[in-house]
């Protein structure tokens, strides 16, 4: 029997993981494992401050769900603040480490024994429960289990960062099960436990994705939550996907709200330096990877003549704010190759697709990569630029004269210095009344030839442009609420916003109502 055999027949024999780590006398996460030292090291200091900062108790029980290392540290803190707020907080989690490979149910009995010692001291403040060999109902209601096969192909998706997926691959075959399991579980977990609200990361992909579903069939309001470009804040969304970025409310506030000559100068600002390439106050990233050179250096380096410039700026192919976001295609791939096909017929237009810079702190295959593996030989007014091409994409922006976008902010960004944009997926902006949106392939190419033919004549009104500029400035400022611990920077940030310092007259005056938002409280954009 080989060694993968016989820790599958261990991880179902009682007692063996327990025996073994009890045998080994070890502290060490097991192989297939992740280590929680610093978690370790910060909780008791952690719990110390909530304690010393307990508010009375207000009667609402908040369930916090979690997996994978990075969120398990960033959940426990979040846990430990709506506790000290006065909530019945359990967290939830599983041990996992990864979500695309296997690990043998023996290490994960053992990592889960690892996660629970770590967590021991909350005992008193906040309940975990390990959902690892938690019970099940025994079927998925219809509602639920027709979801499975979605579910697990946008699971498979993101692992790839590709969008074309074989849905008889192992790995699909993994995230489906996965999926189905923890459906299983997490419907009794529910039915078995009462809770008034529910916090979980993201709510699109994983046992994420699966939680947020199980949630929405039972009723029970859920918070979900991401995180962007910005230190200090955090991107929230109320019995919806968070990943859907849905405005709607925000913008029905503040739609007929001019902006304050103050908030003009901040959102000028901010596109100044956005553009130019450099960062602006608490923007933590920056997705170009060279200064603004000007228009004249793009067309010198591109080669690009006086003709009509068509730009296309992809978004990164396979997260989780494009997956499942097209309208009229069965993907943003489809849509760039036919739209490639379109205008590789059209040698009286220049073209040019910008693979977006940040693929390039992904895992998957480029978006670049696939299109010329499509398109081995390009006629000479299609330029596919790579990820890390030295090239500003707001360069191309400032000589384009038509945008085409499926998701990206860029499409709201063109249309601010008022160039016409086709936009073809469902991005946060669409309908917000200054992007051009087509709803069919038939659509879709009977605008774009009369687009390209006078885009002076389709670009936005001196009021539609205004609206975008408006609803920038809502949607980067007004949309992101406080808080103190970005997930990409959680260390960082725990050393500048200690739980007792975010719990104190300063820390509550800037981050309570984000709190009170994760426990279930309906924000108030105003």
């Amino acid at each position: 029997m080989n060694k993968s055999k016989l820790k599958d027949l261990l991880g179902d024999l009682p007692y063996t993981a327990e025996l073994y780590s009890l045998l080994q006398q070890t502290s060490k996460p097991p192989v297939g494992g992740y280590s929680a030292e610093k978690l370790r090291e910060a909780l008791p200091r952690w719990v110390a401050q909530a304690k010393a900062n307990q508010r009375p108790k207000t009667g609402k029980r908040v369930l916090i769900y979690t997996m994978l290392r990075y969120w398990v540290e960033h959940s426990t803190m979040t846990a430990l603040a709506l506790s000290a707020l006065g909530h019945d907080v359990i967290l939830a989690y599983l041990p996992h480490a990864h979500w695309k490979k296997p690990v043998s149910k023996f290490d994960l009995r053992r990592q889960d024994l690892y996660l629970k010692d770590i967590l021991k001291p909350l005992n008193g403040i906040v309940k975990t429960a390990s959902l690892l060999d938690a019970p099940a109902v025994d079927s998925l209601p219809e509602e639920l289990s027709s979801q499975l096969d979605a579910a697990a192909y946008r699971d498979t998706q993101y692992s790839l960062l590709h969008e074309e997926i074989d849905v008889d691959s192992e790995l699909y075959a993994l995230r489906y099960e996965r999926d189905l399991r923890h459906g299983l579980v997490i419907l009794a977990f529910l039915q078995q436990n009462s809770f008034d609200a529910i916090a979980l990361p993201n709510g699109s992909i994983l046992e994420f994705g699966m939680t947020f579903k199980v949630a929405q069939y039972l009723g029970i309001p859920v918070t979900t939550y991401e995180y962007g470009e910005q230190s200090e804040r955090i991107w929230m969304a109320q019995n919806a996907d968070v990943m859907r970025q849905d405005t709607s409310d925000l913008w029905n506030t503040f739609k007929d709200t001019p902006l304050s000559e103050a908030e003009w100068e901040r959102v000028k600002e901010f596109f100044s330096a956005r553009q130019g390439g450099g960062l602006w106050e608490n923007f933590a990233r920056n997705w170009q990877n060279i200064e603004a050179q000007g228009s004249s250096k793009v067309r010198e380096e591109l080669g690009l003549d006086e003709r009509p410039l068509i730009l296309l700026p992809a978004n990164v192919l396979g997260d989780s704010l494009t997956l499942g976001r097209h309208t009229f295609s069965k993907s943003m791939t489809e849509w760039m190759t036919r739209t490639i096909e379109f205008f590789a017929k059209r040698d009286d237009m220049q073209f040019v697709l910008r693979v977006h810079p940040g693929e390039g702190i992904g895992w998957g295959l480029s978006v670049y990569d696939i299109l010329t593996e499509k398109f081995p030989d390009l006629p000479e007014n299609i330029h596919i630029l790579r990820a890390d091409a030295k090239i500003n994409t707001y360069d191309l922006v400032n000589t384009a004269d038509v945008g085409l976008v499926f998701t990206t902010t860029v499409g709201m960004e063109m249309a601010m210095i008022g160039l016409p944009v086709i936009v073809t997926g469902q991005t946060h902006y669409r309908g917000k009344g200054f992007t051009l949106e087509p709803n069919s392939w038939d659509q879709y190419f009977e605008l774009l030839e009369k687009v390209i033919a006078d885009p002076k004549a389709h670009a936005p009104s001196r009021e539609a442009v205004e609206m975008a500029w408006t609803y920038a400035y809502r949607f980067f400022f007004q949309y992101p609420q406080p808080y103190p611990w970005h997930v990409q920077h959680f260390w960082e940030d725990e050393e500048k916003w200690s739980l007792e310092r975010a719990l104190s007259e300063e820390g509550l005056a800037k981050f309570e109502n984000t709190f009170r938002y994760l426990a279930g409280e309906k924000i108030d954009w105003k």
